[in-house]
């Protein structure tokens, strides 16, 4: 099975996959490549698990048309591309796609998104995926670099932060397993980007998030928690 994994995009997730698991990646920048290029890649490679990590993780910009042509019209190709040629599609979401919404929100849940063009892209693209992908996991996940880089962090914005490698180590694990359906993924005890990012960094200085960011993205975790047996 490892030998069939193509990861897609080396940005903060799609490299530590890549750096614990040394599985082959087609990289925008390392190979010179387009989004029409990379589907092209897929279509013709003989990987048969898809790993999509290539996204605009811009939280609030106001960049309408690149969050939907790469985190909504990429994914529609790249499904009906995976559907074409009999892959599996490992779809990378996002926590705020529950922006707002309910505390620990459930994979069940409705997702709610608050007005940003990123959490509007992904929600699009969770729904053609459930609806039209053939064999797909959908992991919605949240990861911050280790150490913490930044010279500030928000302390009024709260979910299931972690840092990046314990996220990539339990995605690879729930691949390898060859789970499906929806998944969401971080620490069973929320906390603020603050309180995460003193861990790794003590001079952080923790400030109010934008207006616009939204401050509640706890997720309930309990489904990857019994699976991968995690105690906390």
């Amino acid at each position: 099975m490892k030998n069939d994994i193509l990861i897609l995009g080396d940005g903060l997730l799609g490299s530590e996959i890549i750096k614990q698991t040394d599985w082959d990646y087609v990289s925008r920048k390392k190979d010179n490549v387009d989004l029409d290029e990379i589907l092209s890649i897929v279509a013709s490679n003989d990987k048969s698990i898809i790993v999509n990590c290539i996204a605009n993780t811009d939280t609030y910009s106001s960049d309408k048309q690149s969050h939907m042509d790469v985190n909504f019209k990429f994914v529609v190709d790249l499904v009906q591309i995976c559907n074409q040629f009999d892959k599996k599609y490992i779809h990378i979401s996002t926590d705020y796609v529950y922006s707002n919404s309910i505390v620990s929100a459930t994979e069940d849940d409705v997702p709610v998104h608050n007005p940003t063009w990123y959490s509007y892209s992904k929600i699009l693209a969770d729904g053609y995926v459930e609806n039209f992908s053939q064999n797909h996991t959908t992991f919605r996940v949240t990861h911050k670099p280790r150490p913490f880089p930044y010279e500030k962090a928000w302390d009024n914005q709260f979910g299931n932060f972690d840092y990046v490698d314990n996220q990539a180590r339990r995605i690879i694990s729930l691949i390898l397993r060859n789970v499906n359906g929806i998944y969401n993924i971080g620490v069973d005890n929320p906390r603020s980007v603050f309180t995460m990012a003193v861990e790794t960094n003590k001079d952080v200085n923790g400030v109010g998030a934008p207006h616009e960011v939204p401050k509640n993205l706890i997720m309930s975790v309990l489904k990857i928690k019994e699976l991968l047996n995690e105690s906390n």
